[in-house]
């Protein structure tokens, strides 16, 4: 009774088939199917759970029929999985039977070409569809179409633009010769388009029937204005480039339509307001009324490494509150993983894409009284500039603001100017340039390169050797690709700043601290909130420089500053002018809605501040990040500076170790029974952990240590059993083997630096720990809060309540 999901395994040679495995409750792919259909699952299940029939229920979208109907859909749904999987180093880029993949996206067109290069746009790789993409390196393109990789379909791509038949591919990939020869067909359009001299077409209004039949079959396939405007103008294409194919397009009559998802095919009326853009039909299914009291909130995209439900959460928030202001809600967002692509979320639900081409078709159709960029993450936020200059109206915050924020110089000077503390940091474009920073500011540093080689976008190098190592593997120094060297202040504090402002004024914020030390990235660290560990003045002097950040900036919306704290010593990072990652967190442990009050001033509603009382927490609140790192076969599971983690818990706690032992519990940490293993790096790291060691000591806990932590150990009273490292060839007991036997309880490995014997070594433990399921910490701030924490409480000494009582 309820739902069930059964795996087969086809053979397309003999048509023979088999069962892999059956799972009787909800899937994975239960969501995607749910709003590939129009037909809730779960939501059918669970009525039927309660007793109710078939006959009972209605059919969601056509609200009249009965849910025992097999839907008949008259238009193809493409779900494509997003890999991350660049940001690992050493990691396996091959696909297989493990899953990989961190989100997904779900592309609605009337053929297969349409959706297919909607959704690879959707995947936001920076590819513009199946063809028209920069160039990929590929060395063997044999072994790329015989060995599944993420990139696989674009070296198809890459195969059919090196004369490779639909049958040799299928003889490589054993994919279905449909969809190849359907691949090849986009192909084909892309050839005749390239065929064209840009200066033959008349771009004014006249037409120029043998390209304009072909851009009607191009737009039918799925072709962006950037694609046809690449086939046309090739390595030249300019930003204007694509505007101009727009303007032409839609002078010669060429728009895309808008269509109901319809379940059973117009055999009765449907009636929900789920819709998707698409240049296959004649006529709109939606009477627009133009009367500006629309408000089109944009949406995250397909979850990834970076953007996930948190700014889902925004979006929905977003969107309920324009709801209750008697404001038309519309949505567009194509991930079929979150609640803000429920079609009974709002009132108008377009699954499409969030590109500045189809914003702009969909605000042309609404008309909307404004449009939210500021809650769905960077994707929105990148089209603000865009849509400004197009005349759009954006609720709160302005473009112009946005960009000058976005803008490293123009950023970097309104500090300056404000006499605001920043990091040093240049944008060099050679070398010899790179080094005579390096003279000026000293080591360490933060590099960020704008085109990258490896995977690796972000690193922080502590010598030349590593500098150069670094930038010669990963990157490409020149004047076209750019290196921005920040200096990198050590063993300093990260403090956030979540807020929203009205007309600059401050109205709303929190204040929460990192445990480790600025390094690790804001999206994997463990964050603590209300902040527990730092000075009043500290605190004093956050706020006043937010308020001269709101100020210049004249922010009206949520914001986020990221600042370093060392002893009083105040700088800052970077402001974002949107909701950040931590603003659902922050709500729900303050319990006041940072986005309710957010999207009331964008709608220039007035709103009170809350009463100073409302932040005298007497509880605390952790949010501790979930890695998946035993599914990433090869990849190093260390933090830096460029984020990993796919997800995270929030946990409260009457005091800080009762809420760090909770969150630590929940993203999969054990309290360790009796060994524990500690390699703890450089001196203050070693420093860092040496009470904590103490007091495992007191504990009774068995410690092993590699040799120069069992030296400086032994040389402050602690003992512990020498372990040897991996490539020490005559010890009696090595680290990994002891890993391999299961004989520690925790591991923790704090790496020192990236000499080429620590490296290997470093990564040898830290990848054993995973692939063996033992507790890994590579921080020696949490790995220090952590022990503490269960030293001091049992996990029978956690309480057990619910988020009222707090």
């Amino acid at each position: 009774m309820g739902e069930c999901n059964v795996q087969y395994a086809f053979d397309p040679e003999s048509e023979d088939y088999r069962v892999i495995e059956v799972n009787a409750r909800l899937s994975r792919s239960s969501a995607l199917a749910s709003k590939a259909t129009g037909y809730p699952l779960a939501f059918v299940a669970a009525k039927l759970g309660l007793g109710y029939g078939l006959f009972d229920l209605k059919n969601a979208v056509t609200r009249s029929t009965s849910a025992f109907f097999e839907p008949a859909l008259d238009y193809i749904v493409v779900k494509i999985p997003r890999w991350d999987l660049g940001k690992f180093s050493g990691v396996s880029k091959e696909i297989g039977s493990s899953m990989k993949s961190v989100g997904e996206i779900m592309a609605i067109g009337r053929t297969f070409e349409e959706a297919i290069q909607k959704g690879l746009r959707m995947i936001g790789l920076g590819m513009h569809g199946f063809v028209e993409n920069k160039e990929l390196k590929i060395d063997d393109i044999d072994k790329a179409l015989h060995e599944p990789t993420d990139q696989r379909i674009f070296v198809i791509s890459k195969a059919f633009r090196k004369g490779y038949t639909v049958d040799e591919i299928h003889a490589l990939t054993k994919i279905d010769k449909w969809f190849l020869r359907k691949l090849y067909n986009i192909m084909v359009t892309a050839e005749s388009l390239e065929a064209y001299e840009p200066e033959a077409i008349d771009f004014g209004a006249a037409p120029n029937n043998g390209f304009d039949k072909l851009l009607r079959l191009a737009k039918q396939q799925g072709f962006s204005d950037f694609q046809v405007a690449r086939a046309l103008w090739k390595e030249q294409v300019s930003d204007e480039a694509p505007l101009i194919v727009r303007s032409y397009r839609k002078k010669r009559g060429l728009l895309p339509v808008v269509k109901q998802i319809d379940t059973l095919a117009a055999e009765y009326p449907a009636q929900t307001n789920y819709l998707y853009l698409t240049y296959n039909g004649t006529e709109n299914d939606v009477h627009y009324l133009g009367d500006h009291r629309s408000v089109i909130v944009l949406g995250s995209g397909a979850y990834r490494i970076g953007s996930s439900v948190e700014f889902d959460w925004c979006s929905v928030n977003a969107l309920n509150t324009v709801r209750s202001e008697g404001y038309r809600s519309v949505m567009i967002n194509y991930n079929p993983e979150t609640v803000s692509t429920d079609y009974d979320m709002c009132d108008r639900l377009y699954f499409d894409e969030l590109s500045y081409e189809r914003v702009m078709d969909i605000i042309e159709l609404e008309n909307p009284h404004g449009v939210i960029v500021s809650v769905g993450g960077q994707i929105p936020n990148n089209l603000a500039v865009k849509l400004d200059n197009a005349g759009v109206r954006l609720l709160g915050t302005s473009a112009r603001s946005i960009d000058n924020a976005e803008d490293r110089h123009k950023f970097s000077s309104m500090l300056d100017r404000l006499r605001i503390d920043q990091p040093r940091w240049r944008e060099l474009t050679t070398l010899d340039e790179i080094h005579r920073f390096v003279d000026e500011v000293g080591f360490p540093l933060l590099v960020r390169p704008s085109y990258v080689l490896s995977g690796a976008a972000m690193n922080v190098c502590s010598n030349r050797d590593e500098l150069e190592r670094f930038l010669t593997l990963a990157t490409e120094v020149s004047d076209r690709y750019p290196v921005v060297v920040s200096e990198f202040v050590e063993y300093a504090k990260e403090i956030e700043m979540d807020a929203v402002a009205q007309n600059g004024e401050l109205v709303v914020y929190a204040i929460s601290e990192h445990v480790e030390f600025a390094g690790v990235h804001s999206g994997d660290a463990t964050i603590q909130f209300p902040a527990q560990k730092i000075y009043v003045q500290t605190i004093r002097r956050i706020k006043q420089i937010t308020r001269e950040i709101a100020k210049a900036l004249n922010i009206s919306g949520p914001f986020n500053i990221q600042f370093l704290a060392k002893e009083n010593d105040i700088k800052v990072i970077e402001c974002n002018l949107r909701a950040s990652r931590s603003f659902p967190f922050v709500s729900k442990i303050l319990k006041i809605n940072f986005i309710e009050i957010a999207t009331k001033v964008m709608l220039e509603i007035p709103v009170r501040q809350p009463e100073k009382s409302a932040f005298d927490l007497d509880y605390v609140g952790i949010k501790a990040s979930q890695f998946s790192f035993t599914r990433l076969q090869k990849a190093d599971p260390v933090l830096g500076v460029d984020m990993a983690s796919t997800g995270e818990v929030g946990a409260i706690g009457t005091h800080f170790d009762d809420a760090l032992l909770t969150s630590m519990l929940a993203v999969g940490y054990r309290i360790p029974k009796k060994n524990i293993m500690v390699s703890s790096g450089g001196t203050k790291s070693k420093v860092d952990l040496l009470d904590a060691c103490r007091l495992l000591q007191q504990k009774g806990y068995a410690l092993f240590a590699t040799g120069g932590t069992q030296k400086f150990l032994a040389e402050n009273g602690v003992m512990s059993t020498f372990v040897a490292w991996p490539d020490d060839e005559d010890a009696k007991l090595k680290v990994n083997e002891m890993i391999a036997e299961k004989r520690f309880d925790l591991v923790i490995n704090i790496p020192k630096n990236l000499t080429e014997r620590e490296l290997t070594n470093g990564y040898r433990i830290r990848r054993g720990a995973i692939d063996f399921n033992i507790p890994l910490i590579t921080n020696a701030r949490l790995a220090s809060a952590f022990i503490k924490a269960f030293c001091r409480i049992t996990e029978e000494d956690i309480e057990i309540r619910h988020w009222g009582e707090y």
